[in-house]
């Protein structure tokens, strides 16, 4: 019988032949913490009286949500994180350096084929990169820096078999929330999501993180994708690690499997207050926005500053609205400064806070007022998600982002390609 790439990944790490829903205790490729759950899982670690980690060099913390710092009590949680990362010498990412996500990959920690853990629920987006990894608690945190392993059931697989060809105009982002419109919040629930097909072959690999990313926001584990040429291109160009790419059997089990054409798919929104509740741009064209937020995991990489910075070369924000960026990374913000992206960005009207999530996650960085409505690039939109329950947050692309700022209300970013 045939595999998955998430029942291969499984099998490889425990050693074990393993199909969809057994249970494993698998050896990890790599472990990662953020500032809003690695404390938890410190204080884990002492209760558990380990002395020492698995691996120093297979382990990363990075302060990426409140950073910097927004208060006393976040400035004592991040201290706690400095202190245990230069006790165990385990790589450390702080303030500016940017979103844990876009800094495991960029730094070259994994590699296709790997078993990765990380105490964020958006540690599915390296399923990019053909990596099965998947969010945890900080507890499970705990166990795995100390022992390096985790137990797992061996997810089944929902397959996304997605033909065509994006049309001029529509991204990636605009893709994942019409999938999760589609099959619904919890549609993929526990599932690995497989996403195979000529439309994601035309994509690049940030793109493509943008799809694994949000995998989570339709229940799935993971949101894995086969390493292609230009995957392993890619991976080469961040590490010098050895690696063995993972793809599914021909004769694999699927639990579901959905196939779609793109080739004619419009600019997509996912409107308050849930991920799944989608519509079509055009639906949404009368609604005024007063904040836009063109960043975090999910949107904040390289190609996504250039699509906002070429939609507002020479234009100004609309008055009354506010557009935040946060680069995912320093060194995005580095190269976004030598190709002048940042500066086309503040010249009409930007502001660029520090790398890292901005103001996804509601902890400081652009709080909206009670009935304001933002646009975002961000992964989630439920009630509150921002810091305020009275506002409204609505998603999209990185085009339909800046274009909506330069009109002051949720606008088809087609109108300024």
């Amino acid at each position: 019988m045939g595999k998955t790439i998430a029942e291969k990944i499984l099998s490889n790490r425990s050693g074990q032949d393993v199909k969809a829903n057994d249970i494993v205790i698998a050896d990890l490729d790599f472990v990662m913490g953020q500032d809003g759950t690695s404390p938890l899982a410190i204080r884990a670690f002492r209760e558990m009286e380990a002395k020492g980690v698995f691996d120093h060099n297979r382990i990363a913390m990075v302060i990426d949500h409140s950073a910097p710092s927004p208060l006393e009590g976040v400035s004592e949680l991040h201290h706690q994180m400095r202190s245990f990362a230069n006790e165990q010498n385990i790589h450390f990412y702080d303030i500016g350096d940017g979103v844990c996500h876009q800094l495991v990959p960029e730094q070259g920690h994994i590699v296709p084929g790997n078993l990765v853990i990380g105490a964020d629920s958006h540690t599915c987006t390296y399923g990019a990169i053909n990596v099965f990894s998947t969010g945890v608690g900080s507890t499970d945190l705990a166990a795995g820096l100390i022992s390096g392993k985790l137990w797992f059931k061996v997810p089944e697989t929902f397959k996304f078999v997605l033909n065509g060809k994006l049309p001029e105009g529509v991204y990636s982002k605009d893709l994942i929330l019409y999938l999760i419109g589609d099959v619904t919040a919890d549609g993929a629930t526990y599932m690995a999501a497989e996403y195979v097909g000529e439309a994601i072959s035309h994509l690049s690999i940030e793109e493509r993180f943008t799809i694994s990313n949000m995998a989570i926001e339709m229940g799935a584990k993971c949101g894995l994708m086969e390493a292609d040429d230009k995957t392993i291109e890619w991976v080469k160009a961040h590490t010098n690690k050895e690696f063995t790419p993972v793809k599914a059997d021909a004769d694999a089990t699927y639990a579901k499997v959905k196939e779609y054409d793109v080739s004619n798919l419009g600019p997509q929104i996912a409107m308050p207050h849930t991920v799944d509740n989608v519509a079509n741009i055009g639906d949404v064209s009368h609604v005024q926005v007063q904040q836009g937020v063109i960043g975090t995991c999910t949107n904040g990489r390289m190609e996504d500053l250039r699509i906002a910075a070429k939609i507002l070369k020479g234009k100004k924000l609309h008055k009354g609205t506010r557009l935040i960026v946060a680069p995912a990374s320093r060194e995005i913000m580095l190269n976004a400064m030598r190709e002048n992206l940042l500066e086309i960005l503040v010249e009409a009207g930007a502001a660029v806070v520090t790398p890292g999530c901005g103001p996804c996650v509601g902890t400081h960085n652009g709080v909206p007022s009670d009935g304001e409505n933002v646009i975002s690039t961000a992964n989630r939109n439920f009630k509150g998600r921002m810091g305020n329950n009275r506002a409204f947050v609505y998603l999209g692309s990185p085009a339909t982002v800046a274009a909506s700022m330069i009109t002051g209300r949720i606008t088809d970013p087609r109108e300024f390609l």
